[in-house]
């Protein structure tokens, strides 16, 4: 616990102007980011009496070693500022609404040829108009099915369309004029996106005057005695009416508006956001945050419009947005609002009338999302705080382990020998921190590893030792280590860097490195073996403050290091779960890693090793020669023929060819045939890449696992 005297800025040091701060640990990360129109004035408030702090901003003051700032020109650059720092180093101790689920939306990606209509989850992708979001999918399918009658737009998948296009037959949906059928050319593309577009202003509220111009439509129909066409028109007024009715008019006024309400206690806020467009609820949705620091309603309201709006432009942003709270000040906010829709943006709390009564409705709802978020975590806080109170005491630890790390190793029969790492903090998984590796065995060895693979002991040795080199290496580079303090290993971790699912990230930035938090615990998928080389590699590292135990899958025993007998844990513990929930993650993890490469590896070919050459003129050439035995016997001015194919890369092509050993002949395991071709291996096409026929029986394969 630091104190916050040793980092304080000196008098007059800390400008007077408008500014972003940031608070670091002694690991240079990033645990707040906080605006403020006066830097000197907001950074002297964390630096009073800590008796005088609230609990959680003394906590804050105590975690961090150092405090920085940039100086902006006004308020609203401070404000967008603050935003992208909070979303590029997410701090720990920065309020962060997270959905109570994952909202369903419609989505009509006017960014493709033929435009489609389709639900869609998750991050919002450039081109794609968005309505929603709703609080069921097939709350869509219904209103999408109303509305195909009359806008008769493409929804069907990328595979479909093209099956569609290559048989000269539309699906189901084109056969019953629920779509225009574009993959049959029955529409151009140029009116199929006209009417992808009708269909998005029409969920964009702008429904009456098309509503008007059908009526006209089947008045001039019925007069000129075309009856069929009027009753057609008939319905599809009613299928628009019918699909309107599922949104009731709760503004008169047809108002486009975003209702924010907020619920809290000391503890946590609910936010509850109701989206009226045209004057009818068009979608809703809801966010819970932890308050880790002492905020005001209005405080938390800002946060909510941050997260609400920071990726959002044009009519993305409501003309009106109604709040219970003004933030405090609220000219830049507002401002940065206007900015990002492009005209004004009108801030208010509604007083009276149907916005304010609609206000309240919101406000309900945030209050019962409040209520039901605290019901169903009241129950998880107490499971998840006795399984690590359970888990301290059985592995006789000072204090529960906040951050469990689990190491398992996968192979098939000694092959593409990998190894996942998986991170629980809290009792809960952190799937950003997992982390995956290549076993590579060591070059002093009498025998590299591959090939040896079902060496899990030694493979575990390599796997726990180069994580916590990277860990003390970072350490190192960063200026953590005590005086006098050294650790001869650390250099040498360069070179053991894990596959990983994202980019590395700077350490002098702030954002979280690849193994920058050490754990209290590792857990290995294993006995007695695997926790010796384990606990042998943190020993070696000169790391003395981690424990280390293993979980054993046969009796789910509990083997620690230097004990010949297991811990065993009742079959009815909390903490005894959690470990198995932290090792099945382990192993799910590994072995999807192990699957994937060994399938990259049996989808591999001579051409894959051409340098220079990419997926997509691979598949030219497969494409153009049909399949791999062909392409060895083209003459290199037959491979030019091919299009972005040059005369050097055709060059290199034919000397790889004509270097690759043919692959040995494979077996039909069934019946004893030998599946040859005149290469010596079975051919591949363009069509159907072949894969090597493999002994065993799928069964058997998966048992073979590991």
């Amino acid at each position: 616990m630091a104190d916050p005297s040793s980092y304080r800025p000196r008098p007059g040091e800390i400008p007077d102007t408008p500014g972003v701060y940031r608070f670091r640990d002694e690991h240079r990360r990033v645990i707040y980011v906080g605006k403020a129109k006066s830097l000197r004035q907001r950074l002297a408030s964390y630096f009073q009496d800590l008796a005088n702090l609230h609990p959680r901003t003394r906590t804050m003051v105590t975690t961090a070693a150092s405090v920085e700032w940039t100086v902006v020109s006004t308020e609203v650059e401070a404000l967008q500022l603050e935003y992208s720092w909070i979303k590029e180093y997410d701090p720990r101790f920065n309020v962060k609404y997270r959905d109570d689920k994952s909202y369903p939306y419609l989505a009509v990606t006017m960014n493709e040829e033929f435009p489609r209509v389709q639900v869609m989850r998750g991050h919002k992708k450039k081109g794609v108009r968005y309505f929603g979001p709703y609080g069921h999918a097939w709350a869509i399918r219904d209103t999408v099915d109303l509305l195909l009658r009359v806008f008769p737009v493409r929804t069907c998948s990328a595979g479909v369309f093209k099956n569609a296009a290559r048989t000269g037959r539309p699906c189901l949906l084109g056969y019953i004029g629920k779509c225009s059928a574009p993959c049959v050319d029955r529409i151009s593309p140029d009116d199929h996106w006209d009417l992808a577009d009708e269909f998005c202003d029409f969920m964009a509220g702008r429904t009456g005057t098309y509503l008007r111009r059908l009526e006209r439509q089947m008045a001039d129909a019925a007069e000129e005695m075309e009856y069929e066409r009027a009753a057609r028109l008939r319905d599809d007024i009613g299928a628009l009416k019918k699909a309107m009715e599922k949104s009731a008019v709760v503004l008169a006024d047809a108002t486009d508006a975003d209702l924010i309400a907020v619920a809290e206690d000391e503890l946590e806020a609910a936010v509850q956001i109701f989206h009226v467009r045209g004057g009818r609820v068009r979608g809703q949705r809801g966010w819970v945050t932890d308050k880790v620091e002492e905020i005001t309603t209005g405080a938390l309201v800002e946060h909510a419009l941050q997260q609400l709006y920071g990726e959002e432009t044009g009519d993305a942003v409501p003309k009106e947005v109604l709040v219970p709270a003004l933030p405090d000040p609220v000219e830049p906010v507002q401002q940065w609002l206007t900015d990002r829709r492009g005209s004004g943006v009108s801030l208010r709390i509604p007083q009276r009338g149907d916005k304010k009564a609609l206000m309240e409705t919101v406000q309900r709802n945030a209050q019962q999302a409040l209520v039901l978020h605290k019901t169903k975590r009241a129950s998880d806080l107490t499971t998840r705080s006795r399984a690590l109170e359970e888990i301290a005491d059985a592995l006789g630890l000072d204090s529960a382990p906040l951050r469990i790390e689990c190491y398992d190793i996968s192979h098939l029969q000694g092959d593409d020998v990998v190894a996942s790492m998986v991170v629980f903090e809290d009792g809960l998984a952190r799937k950003s921190e997992y982390r995956r590796f290549q076993i590579k065995g060591r070059a002093g060895d009498t025998q590299l590893w591959h090939g040896n693979g079902q060496d899990d002991v030694r493979s575990m040795h390599e796997v726990v030792t180069r994580r916590f080199r990277r860990y003390l290496a970072d350490k190192e580079r960063t200026g953590e280590w005590a005086d006098g303090e050294n650790v001869s290993d650390a250099a040498e971790a360069g070179g053991d860097a894990p596959l990983t699912d994202g980019p590395a990230l700077k350490d002098e930035d702030g954002r979280p490195r690849r193994f920058a938090y050490p754990p209290q615990l590792i857990v290995v998928d294993g006995g007695r073996p695997q926790v010796a080389a384990a606990q042998r590699a943190v020993d070696e590292l000169g790391i003395d403050d981690i424990a280390v135990c293993g979980l054993a899958k046969r009796l789910e025993e509990v083997w620690l290091p230097g004990e010949d007998d297991p811990v065993v844990l009742p079959r009815t513990s909390e903490g005894l779960y959690l470990l198995q929930r932290v090792r099945d993650e382990a192993h799910r993890f590994a072995i999807t890693y192990q699957r994937t490469k060994r399938a990259k590896r049996f989808r591999s070919g001579p051409l894959d090793d051409v340098p220079g050459l990419g997926e997509t003129r691979k598949q030219a050439l497969i494409k153009h020669f049909g399949s791999v035995k062909k392409l060895r016997t083209a003459t290199i001015d037959q491979i030019c023929e091919v299009p972005g194919i040059g005369r050097k890369t055709a060059e290199t092509v034919a000397v790889a060819l004509a270097a690759a050993t043919p692959a040995t002949p494979a077996v039909n395991t069934a019946t004893g045939e030998i599946i040859d071709d005149e290469d010596g291996a079975p051919e591949t096409t363009a069509d159907a890449p072949g894969e090597p026929v493999t002994a065993g029986t799928p069964d058997e394969r998966r048992g073979q696992e590991r």
